[in-house]
């Protein structure tokens, strides 16, 4: 039988060294996939991480049959550290700065990785792509930080956690787009936020009459 860290054979000596050395090839890979995707983008050469993990293009293909797999290899280590950061903002006594800080950590992370923000959208619409095992749990996290921002009356009622996730994708592809300008993501997400907030019923009204 052949799992994600390699074959499986028996229990000897001989498994367990096989063993260690699929575990040592799959560190190596993840290692240098991370170093790759920060230098050149997610984009980058296949060939060239196997290659610079010291192994074949077939054994890479054995850890991660796909892209995306070794793309959400490597972001599931940041995925942990969101899902950490989200439970301790829900004791935030401001629910709708909970949610601001915890959107700007994900446009922050997203951003070490070129091309990762535009992977995140294909796949919350993709439920076969291996980065959809990362995308479930952030919704989950994310619906429960804007739960509390909305029964708050922070944020309006229609808001959706797949919409907003969404919007902050596209602010962390923006700014991966222009470098030049790194003020850039805070600043649209500042504005997202805007257009996001509940509004009392005088102010709508007066929006209504206008």
């Amino acid at each position: 039988m052949t799992t994600a860290m390699g074959p499986q054979a028996g229990t000897g000596p001989q498994a367990r060294a096989q063993r260690a050395d699929a575990r040592r090839n799959y560190d190596r890979l993840l290692g240098e996939a991370r170093a790759a995707f920060a230098e050149h983008g997610t984009g980058t050469s296949l060939e060239d991480v196997a290659r610079r993990a010291g192994v074949g293009i077939g054994t890479l293909y054995r850890h991660f049959p796909n892209r995306h797999a070794l793309m959400s290899a490597v972001w599931e280590d940041a995925v942990r550290d969101l899902l950490a950061r989200s439970h301790a903002l829900l004791d935030d006594p401001h629910p709708c700065s909970a949610l601001v800080t915890w959107l700007r950590a994900i446009v922050t992370h997203a951003g070490e990785y070129r091309g990762l923000s535009s992977a995140l959208m294909a796949a919350s619409h993709d439920d076969t792509s291996a980065l959809a095992r990362c995308s479930r749990p952030m919704r989950e996290a994310g619906a429960a930080l804007l739960a509390r921002a909305q029964e708050a009356g922070s944020v309006r009622p229609d808001v959706s956690i797949s919409d907003l996730l969404q919007l902050t994708n596209a602010i962390s592809l923006a700014a991966e787009e222009t470098p030049d300008d790194p003020e850039l993501a805070d600043r649209l997400l500042t504005l997202t936020l805007r257009g996001l907030r509940a509004e009392d019923r005088a102010t709508a009204q007066e929006r209504t009459r206008a």
